[in-house]
């Protein structure tokens, strides 16, 4: 509630100097959609690609690979954004591309850390009973291991949203459409108004990315704490989905 409550002060300071010479709340509110899409461009390839890691290192098969997978998260973390963004330019031309793909890297080591942290976090009698219960080991992982790891997993992927948010601003440098364009004019033009705009309204989006992830958050573990309440029932459903 409260990163909420500070998204909606921070989104105020933003659009009232748009009467005094700043970014009109129209064009203002069109470069935080334009940043917020931006944003999920970035975010959801290094989710799935820092998921898909987290749950290759922790089988049998791939726990050789863990750190390899640890130093390509962290080398691709290392690298700061504006640099990836300034490296890939040439290649990949101005707007979204270049800024995409320093999102991706920036985002892959939380989501993968989260998605190990988890998985190592599930007891192992739940898998074993999973596999007794006939289970394979794919549909032991997807009844009941990724279930039980989802909250420690959801909080991995609201940080990796949060640094998205927070960094797409780059993205003006490259000739992307964000709220990082008002900061870029402003410090161009030594204009603080627009500065504090493109500043306030950048962080009022990562406040309410952050405090909606914390509602479903929340959410997950209340309605995880109802279930393993009854456990009467949840063996009951284990046995009906045995396939």
């Amino acid at each position: 509630m409260m990163a909420l409550l500070l998204a909606a002060g921070l989104a105020l300071v933003a659009l009232l100097p748009g009467w005094f010479g700043g970014f009109p709340p129209g064009r203002l509110l069109g470069l935080a959609a334009g940043h917020a899409g931006l944003a999920l461009a970035g975010v959801v390839p290094a989710a799935l690609l820092g998921l898909a890691l987290g749950v290759l290192v922790t089988r049998p098969s791939g726990r050789a690979l863990r750190p390899a997978a640890d130093a390509f998260a962290a080398a691709a973390q290392a690298v700061p954004p504006v640099v990836a963004v300034a490296l890939a330019v040439p290649a990949m031309g101005f707007g979204w591309g270049p800024t995409i793909l320093a999102l991706l890297l920036y985002g892959i080591m939380p989501v993968l850390r989260a998605t190990v942290a988890a998985l190592e976090a599930v007891p192992p009698e739940a898998r074993l009973a999973a596999l007794a219960l006939g289970y394979t080991p794919a549909g032991a992982l997807r009844e009941v291991e990724l279930p039980l790891a989802w909250p420690l997993v959801l909080d991995g992927l609201r940080v990796a949203l949060v640094l998205a948010v927070a960094t797409a601003a780059v993205g003006a440098l490259a000739g992307a459409a964000t709220l990082g364009t008002p900061i870029v004019l402003g410090l161009q033009n030594q204009n603080q108004i627009l500065v504090l705009q493109g500043a306030a309204a950048t962080a009022s989006l990562a406040f309410a990315a952050e405090g909606l992830l914390l509602a479903l958050a929340g959410y997950v573990a209340a309605r995880g704490g109802r279930s393993s309440a009854s456990p009467a029932s949840s063996a009951g459903s284990a046995q009906s989905r045995k396939p």
